[in-house]
């Protein structure tokens, strides 16, 4: 890894990761990759890879996801992706490439966005991640699509970010957490307090968001989050993640959103001050929805998820 966190490129002579080398007939060596960014499962293998429709209730209205179920017996290790605010980009690309590398990848819409029942709030976005863990823990549910829910991971992008941090620091059975570009609530308590004018700002860059979104406002959502004031600062999460893997990654080219000074670095320097970390750390030259660098953030995060939920092969 260079200093600013980006990941060296290597030369073309250099297998993709998972690939093997075979001799074949006349002894010329084949490279058979076996990377799953680029190779679907074997055509033989049984049960099939599937994508069936999750609804989950959630403080009476009806979640609606997607489980990107592998090939393979299994049992699957499980990794829930939770999108941003209000959620443009959901990460499909990631679903597809967990699942090819043999994890059962949850994506769903929060309460009261694109077309889910319900209002939008911050609150109800961590109640809804509560939810949907107890939902892929129901014993139907782990027995029909072959899932293994001791081993399950959060990974967030934006507020997302932020949301899996919470859910993860207040479930102990969440075995790790990944953030991507995370969003720390709390900054905007902050600088509200400190500057009307950022105040403002901020109920103006919510306020422009809520086209997919229902039954909230860009006042509404910053008065929540200064009613929360420090119980949303994800610097405070150190003690209770300390055990556990946690992956945070910076968008080193985003200015506006989660610029990494202000969003990324005071949670690593949080996270490394407690003595029993499991933090690891990088910073990609990319912007908040990490547009030009999508296969380097699912190689990173698939890295992360065979170190400590390895499926079964």
């Amino acid at each position: 890894m260079v200093p600013n966190g980006s990941m060296l490129c290597y030369g073309a002579e250099i297998e993709p990761i998972g690939s093997i080398r075979r001799t074949a007939t006349g002894g010329n060596d084949v490279t058979t990759s076996l990377d799953p960014l680029v190779t679907d499962p074997a055509e033989d293998l049984r049960p099939p890879a599937s994508t069936p429709a999750l609804a989950i209730d959630s403080g009476g209205e009806t979640l609606l996801g997607l489980l990107h179920v592998p090939a393979g017996p299994g049992p699957h290790p499980i990794v829930i992706i939770l999108h941003g605010f209000p959620g443009n980009e959901r990460n499909f690309d990631l679903a597809q490439a967990f699942r090819r590398a043999g994890y059962a990848a949850l994506v769903f819409h929060y309460r009261g966005s694109w077309g889910v029942g319900g209002s939008w709030s911050w609150g109800h976005v961590l109640e809804d991640v509560g939810r949907v863990l107890a939902a892929v823990r129901d014993r139907s549910l782990v027995a029909a699509h072959r899932l293994d829910p001791d081993r399950l991971c959060l990974i967030g992008h934006s507020l997302g970010g932020f949301a899996a941090l919470m859910s993860a620091a207040a479930d102990p059975s969440v075995v790790a957490v990944a953030s991507v570009a995370g969003f720390d609530l709390s900054v905007v308590d902050t600088a509200g307090h400190a500057d009307p004018a950022a105040r403002e700002a901020y109920v103006d860059m919510f306020d422009g968001e809520l086209l997919p979104l229902r039954g909230t406002s860009g006042t509404a959502l910053v008065t929540e989050i200064e009613a929360a004031g420090r119980a949303w600062a994800l610097t405070g999460l150190a003690a209770s993640l300390a055990n556990r893997p946690v992956l945070l990654v910076g968008a080193g080219e985003d200015h506006i959103v989660t610029p990494v000074e202000v969003h990324h670095r005071p949670l690593v320097d949080a996270y490394l001050a407690h003595p029993e970390n499991r933090l690891e750390h990088h910073v990609l030259p990319a912007d908040h929805a990490l547009s030009g660098h999508r296969v380097q953030l699912a190689r990173l995060l698939l890295s992360f998820l065979d170190r400590h939920l390895r499926p079964v092969r």
